[in-house]
C-alpha cells in the first residue's frame, strides 16, 4: 500500500494561504483526489455551497407551461412544420385553462392552476399575466420593460415582502431589476456606484466580516481601491464561544460620516447566522442619528433558511440596495436567478441630485443615448443601462425564461401558505448539523438566530478552551492555520475551507451543510476529530516530562 500524499511544507502553506479561499479549495481537491483514487472512497467536498436538494413542482410547471406555449403557438398558424406563429394574448387564460384540463394529474399541472387562481385573486387582467408567462416561457422578445417583466417584478417583489420582515416596502414602492444570480447583482452595484460618482476610489466602506471572500476583493479592485473599515463579529456566548454577533461598539464605527457604504450578508457566510434585532436596530439608529446618507448593500441570499429574519432593507429602506438570489432556497444557481431592488424614494436619488455641475455633465454625455435629461434618471434605471454599458440598454434584462422561472420559484414559496417546503429545507440543514456534531464528539448550544447553511468551526477556540495552554502555543509554534485543511484533504478525502479567507479567525474552518447527506458530515465530524487527535498526539509526546 502507498503512503497518502504528501502535505506541502509549511513554507508551501503559507504562500498558498495568499490565495482566495476559493483557489486554495482546487489544491486540496487535487490532494484529496489523489487519495480517493489511493482508497476508492468518495471525495467528500465540504467547500461547495451549491445544495443538492431542488424545488420541484416549480420546475414541472415551468416545463409543462413551455409545452403549452409550443402547443398554442402551433395552433395560431404554421408555415411548415416548424415553422410556427407566435400565439395571440386574446383569450390565452381560456386555451390555458382547456389545455390544463385535458392534463390533470400531470405533475405541474395542479400547480399551475394554483398560480391562475392567485393571479385571478390579485384582479389583475388574467390574459395579460398568462400571456408575459407564455411569451416569456418562449423568449420569442427581448424584455420589456428592460429592468424586469411587469407581472414578474411584481410577484418577485412580493414574494420579497413575505421574506424580509416587518417594515419592508410594498411591491409598488420598490424597483425591481431581475439580473444573472446574486453575482451580477453585486457587480452591477458597485458599477453604478462609481460611474455615477456615488462611490470614489479611496471612499471609506464598511464591511462586515467574516464575509464572502469576493465582497472583499472586489473592494480592493484596481479601479475601485476602497478603504476597508472592518466591522468584525466579535460578540461571545457567556462561555466564550463565537456567537457570530456583532458588539455595539463595532456596530457604532457606521457612526462615522466619512464611511460611504455598508456592505452586508444576512444572514453571515460563513458563519450563517442572522444579525440580531439588537444589531439591526443599531444600524438603523446610525443612520437615523449620524449617518443618513449611508449606503446600505446586503445581500439576504440565505435569509428563507432561519425563523424571524429581519433585513436591513425593511429597516433602512431608502438608504438599502437589496441583493438577492434565488439559488440556495430553490435548489436553483445553475439558473443563475438574482435580483436587485431599491425604493423609489431612496438616498441614492438624493445624491444624484446633490452631485456637482461638473459630474453631472459628465453623466449627460454618458446617458445621452437614452435622454435628452439624463438628471431625471433614477438610479434604479441607471442601473438597468449600466448593466449594457448604456449603448445596449434596449437589449438589457434577464431573459425572459429566466424570468419566468424565478416567478414561478416565487409563487411557489407564497402559495406554500403553511411553510412545508420551508420547513422540510430548514430540517435538513438542521439533520446535517446534528450529523456533522455528532461525528466531531461535541454540541453546540441551540440558537434561534442560526441558518446553519454553513459552520465556522474556530479550531484554535476550541484548543484554548478545552486543552492546556501549551496545546495552542504548540499548534501555533509548529503549524501554519491552514495545516488541518492539507490533512484532511489529503488523509481523510475531506475537502473544507479556510475561515481566514472570510476574515474569519486564521485557524476557523468553513463547511457547507448544503451538498452532502448525513452519513457524509457525520464522517466528516470524524476526519476532523481525527486530524485534532493527531495534533494533540503529537503535543503530547513532544511535551516537556514534569
Amino acid at each position: 500500500m502507498t503512503d497518502s500524499p504528501a502535505i506541502p511544507d509549511r513554507a508551501s502553506i503559507r504562500r498558498l494561504e495568499s490565495l482566495s479561499p476559493f483557489e486554495l479549495r482546487e489544491r486540496l481537491l487535487a490532494l484529496g483526489s489523489d487519495e480517493q483514487r489511493r482508497v476508492a472512497k468518495p471525495l467528500l467536498n465540504a467547500g461547495r455551497g451549491n445544495p443538492d436538494f431542488l424545488t420541484a413542482a416549480p420546475r414541472e410547471a415551468f416545463f409543462q407551461l413551455g409545452l403549452f406555449a409550443v402547443h398554442d403557438a402551433r395552433a395560431a398558424g404554421q408555415w411548415s412544420a416548424e415553422l410556427v406563429a407566435q400565439p395571440p394574448a386574446s383569450g390565452i387564460a381560456g386555451r390555458l385553462d382547456d389545455w390544463l384540463t385535458a392534463r390533470d394529474g400531470e405533475p405541474g399541472i395542479a400547480f399551475l392552476r394554483q398560480v391562475v387562481a392567485w393571479i385571478t385573486a390579485q384582479g389583475w387582467n388574467v390574459d395579460d399575466v398568462v400571456y408575459e408567462f407564455v411569451d416569456g416561457v418562449l423568449g420569442a422578445h427581448y424584455p420589456d420593460p428592460p429592468a424586469m417583466l411587469t407581472h414578474c417584478a411584481t410577484i418577485a417583489a412580493r414574494y420579497l415582502g413575505s421574506i424580509m420582515g416587518d417594515g419592508f416596502p410594498d411591491a409598488a414602492d420598490l424597483d425591481v431589476f431581475a439580473t444573472e444570480g446574486g453575482t451580477a447583482a453585486m457587480r452591477y452595484s458597485f458599477d453604478t456606484l462609481f460611474i455615477n460618482a456615488l462611490l470614489r476610489p479611496g471612499d471609506k466602506v464598511a464591511i462586515m466580516t467574516p464575509v464572502f471572500t469576493p465582497y472583499l476583493d472586489i473592494a480592493a479592485l484596481p479601479g475601485f481601491d476602497l478603504e476597508v473599515v472592518q466591522i468584525a463579529a466579535d460578540a461571545t456566548f457567556a462561555d466564550g464561544t463565537h456567537s457570530w454577533q456583532f458588539s455595539a461598539q463595532q456596530l457604532d464605527k457606521l457612526r462615522d460620516p466619512s464611511i460611504k457604504a455598508l456592505v452586508c450578508i444576512n444572514p453571515t457566510n460563513p458563519p450563517s447566522v442572522r444579525l440580531d434585532d439588537a444589531a439591526v436596530e443599531r444600524i438603523a439608529d446610525v443612520v437615523r442619528e449620524d449617518n443618513p446618507g449611508l449606503i446600505v448593500i446586503t445581500d439576504d441570499v440565505y435569509g428563507t433558511f432561519v425563523e424571524g429574519f429581519r433585513s436591513l432593507s425593511a429597516v433602512v429602506p431608502r438608504n438599502t440596495i437589496l441583493v438577492y438570489s434565488f439559488s440556495k432556497y430553490f435548489g436553483a444557481t445553475g439558473w443563475r436567478l438574482g435580483v436587485i431592488t431599491t425604493t423609489r424614494d431612496t438616498v441614492l436619488d438624493d445624491a444624484l441630485r446633490a452631485l456637482p455641475d461638473t459630474e453631472k455633465e459628465r453623466l449627460q454625455q454618458r446617458y445621452s443615448s437614452l435622454t435628452e435629461d439624463a438628471a431625471s434618471l433614477t438610479f434604479a434605471q441607471r442601473l438597468v443601462a449600466d448593466s449594457r454599458d448604456v449603448a445596449l440598454n434596449h437589449t438589457a434584462g434577464l431573459s425572459q425564461p429566466q424570468q419566468v422561472q424565478l416567478a414561478l420559484f416565487a409563487l411557489f414559496d407564497l402559495l406554500d401558505t403553511e411553510r412545508t417546503y420551508r420547513a422540510a429545507a430548514q430540517a435538513l440543514i438542521a439533520r446535517r448539523l446534528d450529523a456533522l456534531l455528532d461525528g466531531l464528539g461535541i454540541t453546540l448550544d441551540p440558537d434561534p438566530l442560526r441558518a446553519g447553511y454553513y459552520i465556522e468551526l474556530d479550531f484554535m477556540a476550541y484548543a484554548e478552551a478545552h486543552y492546556d495552554a501549551g496545546f495552542a502555543a504548540f499548534l501555533r509554534t509548529n503549524y501554519e492555520p491552514t495545516d488541518i485543511l492539507f490533512r484532511l484533504a489529503a488523509q481523510t478525502e475531506i475537502v473544507a475551507l479556510n475561515g481566514s479567507g472570510f476574515d474569519g479567525p486564521p485557524w476557523s474552518i468553513r463547511l457547507s451543510l448544503a451538498n452532502l447527506d448525513e452519513n457524509d458530515y457525520r464522517a466528516i465530524g470524524i476526519g476532523i476529530r481525527h486530524v485534532a487527535e493527531e495534533y494533540l498526539a503529537e503535543w503530547k509526546a513532544n511535551a516537556p516530562r514534569p
